[in-house]
């Protein structure tokens, strides 16, 4: 019976340091899946990313959220009889985010790229 326990434990113990192997392999992929979706970034000083972040801020807070036909509102009773609006949807994002983009897009000009050619 002590032997049949003893080789129990021996494999819990080799499961729980395959589970360790696993885990930090699985952080080990994680880390060069990101690496490998960074590696085309092109990348921007501290100073061009509070620029962009201003950009927006400013895009959105000038923006006119006061307009009453931009949003599809239902209303609910609740047990009290009082009316409240259960859900708000915004109606014309399209606007707000041409308008975020011509923001951010204005902090940049547009590069020169060769077009990609293939020998078909």
């Amino acid at each position: 019976m002590q032997e049949l326990e003893n080789k129990k434990a021996a494999l819990e113990l080799l499961q729980n340091e395959t589970n360790d192997k696993l885990n930090d392999y699985k952080q080990q992929i994680s880390i060069l899946q990101k690496q490998i979706e960074d590696y085309n970034k092109p990348e921007l000083t501290p100073r061009q990313l509070d620029n962009i972040q201003e950009a927006i801020e400013d895009a959105v807070g000038t923006y006119n959220f006061d307009e009453v036909d931009m949003y599809d509102i239902d209303f609910s009773l609740d047990y009290d009889g009082r009316v409240q609006a259960e859900t708000i949807n915004l109606n014309e994002t399209y606007n707000l985010v041409e308008r975020i983009t011509e923001k951010v897009l204005s902090l940049f000009k547009e590069a020169d790229c060769p077009e990609d050619t293939k020998d078909a």
